[in-house]
């Protein structure tokens, strides 16, 4: 793909007047930004091609202004025009690339909590790490990741959320390739600092790749990643003797990538380092053009109907501890424990035995675990989410696409104290088969097709069993040709925006490892590794129960000597309105209202006030806890003569335009609104400043 727009980078803007159009005419926005004819024409012809319900025209005024005119092909005469959509505002604001794709429905929960920051820095990052044992040409290295992003276009993508939520596609992304010498850093600051600094979602080039070479080393025992000041051996590796291995850490965003896909880009970048550093073949197909393709083309009927009888009902046992205080901790938390491979294989043996496999296993000792926090009798519903990657669809090819392809899913099943074990784990084997036709069906959906509540959680917690790609035989044995040797890629962190994240994966030596990833403000560090110590207890002793009579309860039993985990409950977040003046302006000067809410950059409103030298008033308004009212006080900023201009940047930008309809209906007059899109600071408050020049330039 290419694109030949000399801006691609740049932050367009609009101006838009709500409210002030007659009964029947048009939507009109007019173009700010560096834009030439050719540029203004894309923009025009991209909303023309997407949203079919208007007649759209470019032209001039007279005064050198564009304006985009979008006419409703189906407005009866007397009508007013609709109201401006997500859909439409994306496109209108979307940077002028070679193209957009919607995101998946979990890319939108994973995106949106990441740009309001929830959870704090570093919060939504992946790594993987492993040993390389052998020759390493870091020109050939970095080359092979370039490659790599040439023929992927996941690793070309970007984020928009100005509207709807969108992939931005690139021709053209950076990847970062950093190498430290032995000792120059400690491995578990590498991977602190690493995870801390995140990614700029708005800009190409979501992954890179960290190097950190070892001292020369004959044995030493494994130790964990978060150990020792340079690369030694990871959990579960065997210790090497010679040469010290170079470390590799692979940091991502999750909300490109899940597991799966970032070890299938390991694979063609060692495909491309064998190459010299060239990966044979052009740009991949399918990729997530066609999974976007694939999942708008969904019948959605059969999903309706079956979610709308399967989703979690409001009384559903979804924590993993009692009510308990706040436990004055913030952050995320991670701790591992570890099946051993003879109790590995033993409870492999037990499921089979039933008909089920050791992910049913671990449901099963989820289920009990959330069962016996619920502080219940008699048979109660329990639910979690379980993770589904969404590789076996019938999208033809989608087991080698990386990307972001599946969804967690909220697994329901009834859990009775006299019920047998095994009707248990045949119960969540069945429910798991279910919930695997519909791995495309996200969240939001399920909630609206459940009638439950826009804001509401289906789960506390998730389940994911990682299924790793195997690096094929011939692949290791060029690598080894060159005197190379690799480990498995192993997770140093992850993170969910829900309170528990359980990942369950095998090891080198075939042991079960377990990764308990937690927010600390509702799970302290000791309940964690108790939640965790008593699902190692029971994995450990399913084993055990042969007898196909055992029920429930009986197994409950085996942890009746343990505390149950205590678990702070968050309330939502409180609804807030804040105003405020930041420059006067003149006495009778216009007032320029910035909008903001979260997911707007930080610090872009605060360099337009240092850098726009208008002579309007300048307030903010800041919205948090999805208000949408503005406050009394707005209209009193006005005195006679004054004009309101409202101001909003990326998701602001919609905001701003909800008030400035109900200011115009409140007061007869139109609201000017100026909306921008997502950008660096430094573009984004430029992109600001060219609309209000060109709203201060209507009335000079």
């Amino acid at each position: 793909m290419s694109s030949h727009h000399s801006h691609a980078q740049a932050v367009l803007a609009v101006v838009h007047e709500p409210g002030g159009a007659r009964p029947g005419a048009p939507l009109v926005f007019e173009l700010c930004g560096p834009l030439g004819a050719a540029e203004a024409e894309a923009v025009a012809d991209r909303v023309a091609a997407r949203h079919r319900a208007y007649t759209v025209t470019l032209d001039d005024d007279g005064t050198g202004r564009r304006l985009v005119r979008l006419a409703p092909t189906g407005t009866a005469s007397g009508e007013r025009p609709p109201a401006l959509s997500a859909d439409l505002l994306a496109d209108l604001l979307a940077p002028l690339s070679a193209g957009t794709v919607p995101v998946t429905g979990y890319q939108r929960e994973l995106l949106l909590a990441a740009v309001t920051r929830q959870g704090g820095p570093g919060r939504h990052i992946e790594q993987l790490c492993w040993n390389w044992t052998g020759p390493l040409d870091t020109t050939r290295f970095t080359a092979a990741w370039h490659s790599v992003a040439d023929r992927e276009t996941v690793l070309r993508a970007s984020f928009d959320w100005t509207g709807a939520p969108l992939l931005v596609l690139h021709d053209h992304a950076p990847i970062e390739v950093v190498r430290h010498r032995h000792a120059t850093v400690a491995w578990s600051e590498l991977l602190r600092r690493d995870r801390l600094r995140g990614f700029e979602l708005h800009r190409p080039g979501l992954l890179r790749v960290t190097l950190l070479d070892g001292p020369p080393q004959r044995s030493a025992p494994a130790r964990g990643p978060g150990h020792g000041p340079g690369p030694g051996p990871l959990p579960g590796t065997r210790a090497a003797t010679g040469p010290a291995p170079t470390r590799v850490l692979l940091s991502y965003h999750s909300a490109l990538l899940d597991g799966r896909g970032a070890h299938l880009l390991v694979r063609e970048f060692y495909r491309a380092y064998l190459a010299d550093g060239v990966v044979p073949g052009g740009e991949r197909r399918p990729d997530i053009r066609d999974h976007a393709a694939w999942l708008q083309g969904r019948d959605t009927e059969a999903a309706r109907r079956y979610w709308a009888a399967a989703a979690p009902p409001a009384d559903a046992a979804v924590r993993p501890g009692r009510d308990g205080g706040r436990t004055r901790f913030t952050g995320a938390g991670r701790i591992q424990r570890r099946l051993r491979p003879h109790q590995t294989s033993r409870l492999r043996s037990w499921a089979a035995l039933w008909g089920a496999g050791e992910s049913s296993a671990l449901h099963v000792v989820w289920a009990l675990l959330l069962y016996r926090a619920a502080d219940t009798r008699g048979p109660v519903p329990v639910s979690f989410g379980v993770h589904f990657s969404g590789r076996d669809l019938t999208l033809e090819g989608a087991a080698d696409v990386p990307g972001l392809l599946g969804n967690p899913l909220p697994m329901t099943v009834t859990v009775d104290p006299a019920a047998p074990l095994v009707d248990l784990l045949r119960q969540v084997r069945d429910a798991a088969l279910d919930l695997s036709s519909y791995p495309w069906v996200s969240g939001d959906r399920i909630l609206q097709w459940s009638g439950r509540e826009e804001a509401a959680r289906l789960a506390d917690t998730l389940v994911r069993f990682d299924s790793r790609p195997e690096l094929p035989e011939v692949l290791r044995a060029e690598l080894k040709a060159q005197g190379i040797q690799v480990d498995v890629p192993q997770s140093a962190s992850g993170d969910t925006s829900l309170p528990v994240t359980l990942v369950a994966q095998y090891d080198a030596d075939g042991g079960l490892l377990l990764t308990a990833t937690y927010d600390r403000a509702e799970l302290s560090d000791a309940d964690a590794s108790g939640v965790l110590s008593q699902c190692m207890e029971l994995l450990r002793r399913l084993s055990d129960q042969q007898d196909e009579r055992v029920t429930v309860g009986q197994v409950l039993g085996l942890l009746e000597s343990g505390e149950v985990p205590r678990m702070a409950r968050q309330g939502r977040r409180p609804r807030t309105v804040a105003l405020a003046v930041l420059r006067p302006g003149g006495p009778h000067a216009d007032v320029v209202c910035l909008v903001a809410v979260p997911g707007v950059p930080p610090g872009v409103y605060e360099s337009l006030v240092q850098e726009y030298e208008g002579p309007e008033r300048i307030v903010s308004l800041s919205l948090a806890g999805d208000v949408r009212t503005p406050p009394s006080a707005l209209p009193e900023l006005l005195g006679p003569g004054r004009r309101l201009v409202l101001c909003g940047c990326g998701p602001a930008g919609r905001v701003a335009y909800e008030i400035a309809q109900g200011t115009a209906a409140r007061t007869a007059t139109a609201t000017t609104v100026v909306m921008t899109g997502i950008g660096g600071v430094a573009e984004s408050a430029r992109a600001l400043a060219r609309a209000l020049e060109s709203v201060r330039a209507r009335t000079v």
